[in-house]
């Protein structure tokens, strides 16, 4: 198992991507925090983990409010330990022209996307620094690495995670701490859908699926893979990358 007896705290655990982490992170023999904003959501998760018996908790986590988030990672420190923080939540918005993004969407995205993985390494770092080791694992996304029109405020907040990324795999090298990030393509969860119906999503994805060389997009299952080889000890001399999972978008 690769994460054997090692804990880790993710947000936005809810659903999606973070769900599918902690359910693989779990067959790998991890301790599970699970952490959302919606705390309903994120014991399901941590019940669902735990019912295949896996050790597992949940905690509410606005990521916007570093008090709370320090609060968190200080309650799991005592609790379990601390080994791997996959700052996964995250937001997007309506397509529109640059212009045409208010500044409260704007912030907002900015506020949860980028603000909650500082927040979340400002909480982590100091507990890891002290146990000399630890992996850092920052979901941005492929729209953080090429341009995305129309998604202007998600690319600019996306693109700050992998740079931060990079400059913290820098800073922590030395304490023997590692930081990478995931760039998935578009990956059926929660997020692409909106307000869909699931006959029209279904639509959406076959035309969306042309545009990508493997013909699919990508499930959670593929995205929650990565996330566990970044924050495993198979990627031991891996850090300060941002690796793209998008079925060959980038490339085509």
């Amino acid at each position: 198992m690769r994460v054997e007896n090692e804990t880790v705290f993710i947000t936005g655990a809810g659903s999606g991507l973070g769900r599918a982490a902690a359910e693989r992170f779990a067959e790998e023999g991890a301790t599970i925090v699970a952490a959302d904003i919606d705390f309903e959501s994120a014991r399901e998760t941590a019940e669902h983990v735990a019912s295949d018996g896996a050790d597992a908790t949940a905690h509410e986590l606005d990521v916007r409010d570093a008090d709370a988030f320090s609060a968190a990672i200080d309650a799991t420190v005592e609790e379990y330990g601390l080994d791997i923080l996959l700052n996964n939540a995250g937001v997007s918005h309506e397509r529109a022209d640059m212009e045409d993004i208010g500044t409260a969407e704007r912030d907002r995205v900015i506020d949860i996307n980028v603000k909650g993985v500082w927040n979340g390494c400002d909480a982590a770092i100091p507990h890891l620094k002290e146990q000399g080791s630890g992996a850092i694992v920052n979901t941005a996304s492929l729209a953080g690495v090429i341009g995305s029109p129309q998604l202007s405020a998600y690319s600019l907040s996306k693109g700050a995670i992998v740079n931060f990324t990079r400059t913290i795999a820098a800073e922590l090298g030395p304490h023997g701490i590692r930081a990478n990030a995931v760039c998935p393509g578009v990956t059926d969860t929660p997020m692409p859908r909106r307000d869909m119906d699931e006959a029209r999503w279904e639509g959406v994805k076959e035309r969306m699926a042309e545009q990508y060389p493997l013909r699919r997009l990508g499930e959670p299952e593929d995205i929650a893979n990565a996330m566990l080889f970044l924050a495993s000890d198979e990627a031991d001399w891996i850090t300060g990358q941002a690796l793209v999972v998008d079925g060959g978008f980038s490339c085509a």
